[in-house]
């Protein structure tokens, strides 16, 4: 990811002479501060509008002029941050897997018992993933090489961690994978369905009933 600086022109935009588009500036990388009771946006800032702009649009969403009016700012800071488009979708697709898979297992990690941890992540994941249609988004361009890597990653992270949740709960290695491959493949499922034909999944207390419901499948032991 071709991040340049930590701050950059302020968010009523920049020029090319304040917001140079190659190299750090001259007097090296500068600490975002308040002009004038202005925040200047940050690279983070870039990379959560093209984040918010794939889960609208997908990833041919990720135009920088739109984006950057979505910020109220120009091209020129965008230039300060990033060194051309690609970067910032690497950085928009770096966000997403720092808050969507490592943030919630850091959270769900608090809870000391395996089985309420699966609980609350299946419980928790599923929500968050009816009330936000970015997953979906990347999901359906999953042939695009920087996404196809990103979902390789976050796959194999979160189906490993699962995994991991039924081994503390006895189940041998082997079959701690299985359900944990099944789990995932339920949540993703769902999240499909919530998006496509939102109607067909039970709401209120019967999705928290029916929640339940899976995992208690695969807690099951024959």
């Amino acid at each position: 990811m071709a991040l340049r600086s930590t701050d950059g022109p302020q968010d009523t935009g920049g020029t090319p002479s304040d917001s140079p588009s190659g190299g750090t500036p001259p007097d090296g990388p500068r600490r975002t501060r308040k002009t004038d009771g202005r925040r200047r946006l940050t690279a983070e800032d870039w990379a959560a509008a093209a984040l918010a702009a794939i889960g609208e649009g997908g990833l041919a969403a990720v135009a920088v002029e739109p984006i950057a009016a979505r910020l109220g700012t120009t091209k020129g800071s965008f230039y300060w941050h990033f060194a051309n488009r690609d970067a910032l979708v690497d950085a928009a697709l770096e966000r997403w897997e720092q808050l969507h898979t490592e943030a919630v297992i850091t959270t769900v990690e608090a809870e000391p018992d395996p089985e309420r941890r699966l609980r609350d992540l299946f419980a928790y994941a599923s929500a968050a993933s009816a009330a936000d249609p970015l997953e979906v988004s990347l999901l359906a361009t999953a042939a695009e090489p920087r996404v196809a890597a990103v979902l390789r990653r976050v796959t194999d992270r979160r189906v490993g961690y699962v995994a991991g949740l039924f081994t503390a709960l006895g189940f041998p290695a082997a079959e701690a994978r299985r359900r944990g491959l099944l789990a995932y493949t339920a949540y993703l499922g769902h999240t499909q369905l919530g998006h496509a034909v939102p109607e067909s999944l039970p709401g209120g207390a019967d999705r928290d009933r029916y929640l339940d419901s899976v995992i208690d499948t695969l807690l099951c032991r024959e």
